[in-house]
């Protein structure tokens, strides 16, 4: 029995975030979601179970609303990168979920640690 595109996707999503956890414990967790249409992250603190920032391409305030791009996924880093900043936060493990490490999700990754955050 062949198993659906989403049923292998949540197994690679537990398995990456599974194996994040025994290897980065203590640290904050950078957390991405894309969809079809937005991209969105997430600087998690696992122990007291909060969110510190966030950045989303839905905000108005980035100029990217309604865009899924590479470019908007840069701009999403970036902002992270400067909310994490504010948050005092200056180093997380990247949680990618369950998406492979290219293009949106790489731009993203790479615009945060350009922008100060130690991935």
């Amino acid at each position: 029995m062949a198993n659906s595109k989403r049923t292998l996707f949540l197994k690679r999503r537990m398995r990456v975030r599974n194996k994040l956890r025994k290897v980065n414990s203590g640290k904050l967790r950078l957390s991405v979601h894309r969809s079809n249409k937005n991209i969105s992250v997430q600087l998690i603190d696992d122990v007291q179970g909060v969110t510190l920032a966030s950045a989303s391409s839905l905000e108005k305030a980035l100029g990217v609303v309604g865009k899924n791009n590479v470019e908007a996924a840069a701009k999403v880093g970036a902002a992270i990168a400067e909310r994490a900043k504010k948050a005092g936060a200056t180093e997380a493990y990247f949680d990618r979920g369950g998406f492979l490490f290219h293009g949106k999700v790489k731009a993203l990754a790479e615009a945060a640690r350009e922008g100060g955050l130690k991935i």
